[in-house]
Parts: C-alpha cells; sequence; structure tokens
C-alpha cells in the first residue's frame, strides 16, 4: 500500500446499526475506503480472502463463528501478509483480551469510542502500530495472574537480543510508549523504534501485542513485579 492508496477496510459486526454507522464514519473519513462489511466471523473469512482489506474491525462476540476464531483464521500462517484486526469490544470482556492477542489481534476499540479514536485506530493498525494502551496491558498482566503458575522455557531467540534490546522488551511488557522508553532510558525516540524493529525481526513477531505476550509467556516479566526503572 502507498500513501496514495486508501486504506482498505472491512467491517464485521452483527448488529447492522452500530456496522453502517462504523461504515459512514469511515467512508467520511480522508485516505479510508470500506471494501466490505459483515454480520458474523464466517462472513469476515470470507470477505477477507475476497476484498484482501488492509484492516479489519472485528466485533468480538458474533454469531456462527465469534470474532476470535475469525482473527485466528484470517491471521493464522502468513502474519505478516495478512490484515491487521482490531477487536470491537466494550471491555467487559476480561477473559477475551488475552485470547484475542493471541489469536493476532493488533488492538481493541471501544464500541462507544469517538469518531476521530475510529478513524485514528484504522490509521494506526494500517502503519503497522499495535493499539495496546496501558489499560489494556494491565488487563493481560491481570489475565497471567490469574493463571497457575507455571515454569516456562526460554525461545532460543532470546539469546540473540542485545541487552539494550532486552531493557525496551521488558518496557514495551509494561505498556511503555515508545516515547516513555526513550525518557526512561534517555535516548531518542527514533533509537527506540529502531531497536524495537530490530528485537521483532529477531524474535520472529508481528508486533509489539506478540511482544508483550512473548515477555509474559516466557517469565521474563512477571505479573506483581516492578517496572524496569522502578
Amino acid at each position: 500500500m502507498t500513501d496514495a492508496e486508501p486504506i482498505r477496510v472491512i467491517v464485521a459486526d452483527d448488529q447492522e446499526l452500530v456496522r453502517t454507522g462504523f461504515c459512514v464514519i469511515l467512508e467520511a473519513a480522508e485516505g479510508i475506503t470500506v471494501v466490505g462489511e459483515a454480520a458474523n466471523g464466517a462472513e469476515a473469512v470470507q470477505a477477507a480472502a475476497e476484498h484482501r482489506p488492509d484492516v479489519i474491525l472485528m466485533d468480538v462476540r458474533m454469531p456462527e463463528m465469534d470474532g476470535l476464531e475469525a482473527t485466528r483464521l484470517i491471521t493464522g500462517g502468513d502474519r505478516g501478509g495478512s490484515p491487521r484486526v482490531v477487536m470491537l469490544t466494550t471491555f467487559d470482556l476480561d477473559d477475551y483480551v488475552y485470547e484475542a492477542l493471541r489469536a493476532g489481534a493488533s488492538g481493541f476499540l471501544l464500541k462507544d469510542a469517538p469518531r476521530h479514536d475510529l478513524i485514528a485506530a484504522i490509521k494506526i493498525a494500517a502503519a503497522g502500530n499495535a493499539l495496546l494502551a496501558p489499560s489494556v496491558t494491565m488487563r493481560l498482566i491481570d489475565a497471567f495472574a490469574r493463571r497457575p503458575a507455571q515454569t516456562l522455557p526460554t525461545p532460543s531467540q532470546l539469546a540473540s537480543l542485545t541487552a539494550r534490546e532486552r531493557d525496551i522488551l521488558l518496557r514495551l511488557a509494561r505498556g511503555l510508549t515508545n516515547a516513555q522508553i526513550a525518557a526512561d532510558l534517555v535516548v531518542s525516540e527514533a533509537t527506540v523504534k529502531s531497536h524495537v524493529g530490530n528485537l521483532l525481526a529477531k524474535l520472529g513477531l508481528r508486533d509489539r501485542v506478540q511482544a508483550v505476550i512473548l515477555a509474559y509467556e516466557t517469565g521474563i516479566v512477571r505479573p506483581g513485579e516492578p517496572g524496569p526503572g522502578r
């Protein structure tokens, strides 16, 4: 996708009025075009294959096939070439947060978010960034805290990280933005961005959402531990 091409979006929600509302807002936004709609997960999977969107707004709960299963099918396999999925949620579904991230979602958007947040979310996702706000990170941490203690293996790829990349991974897992990491480590944001890109490439990860998941799954960071620099 070049700068001149509009961001291609599919909206998947079983509530027709909600779906239509999102479509109207997005069609009116500069640089965005809605290429398809879906009323359930199965239709979303079909629409993704047919229209090859850049971003899919995906409701978590839908009939026939929910948003989690649809996301798994859409992002599974070729993660690098699949659409970015932004989950539509009310955030009262704590149990879904972790599973949605594991399924390949790039972030979350509240259904009652202002229109400028909706448009910004589409553009952020299309640019390859993750919508992982600190509040969502806290939910992810809580999900791990509720799980039974277990010893998890450390992927061999972690050994390839430099000390600085590991420092940044720790901070990503705590929900810090690039600007906050830069301030914490007394480096430029450009340097942080470069390190983030390098560590994602080394670990074979799609985005910082997956980096957060990896950090907790491997025990690099554990719920309840004080954050770096604290």
